[in-house]
């Protein structure tokens, strides 16, 4: 599975941005997928993920009940919705994909490069 995030940019808090997540290959539908952000000098964090089938979702404390995360399996795409975005919220945004429910970083197989989040206050 290759990955390919885009959409990210700069806004001012309380704005909104729409990540994008394109998938290649044919197994994207068999895989969870999931957002984490890496700001500088931090570890990079867990934000997001849904699983394969079922589309279950789960979100970190931080980003709970702004941010929004969807999948098209027949697009091989995945979207996350981010509201009322904080400075805090600042960072380059990763897609991942994974064979295992998780928030762990290194249990994901798949990364893409990466798109940055610049939120002004």
């Amino acid at each position: 599975v290759q990955l390919q995030a885009s959409g990210g940019g700069l806004v001012q808090a309380g704005g909104s941005l729409r990540l994008s997540c394109a998938a290649s290959g044919r197994t994207f539908s068999r895989h969870t997928m999931a957002w984490f952000r890496q700001a500088p000098g931090k570890e990079r964090e867990f934000v997001s993920r849904i699983t394969s089938n079922t589309g279950l979702t789960y979100y970190a404390d931080s980003v709970k009940g702004r941010f929004t995360i969807s999948r098209d399996n027949a697009a091989n795409t995945l979207s996350l919705q981010m509201n009322s975005l904080k400075p805090e919220d600042a960072a380059v945004y990763y897609c991942a994909a994974g064979e295992r429910v998780s928030q762990i970083p290194r249990m994901y197989d798949y990364w893409g490069r990466g798109t940055q989040v610049t939120v002004s206050s």
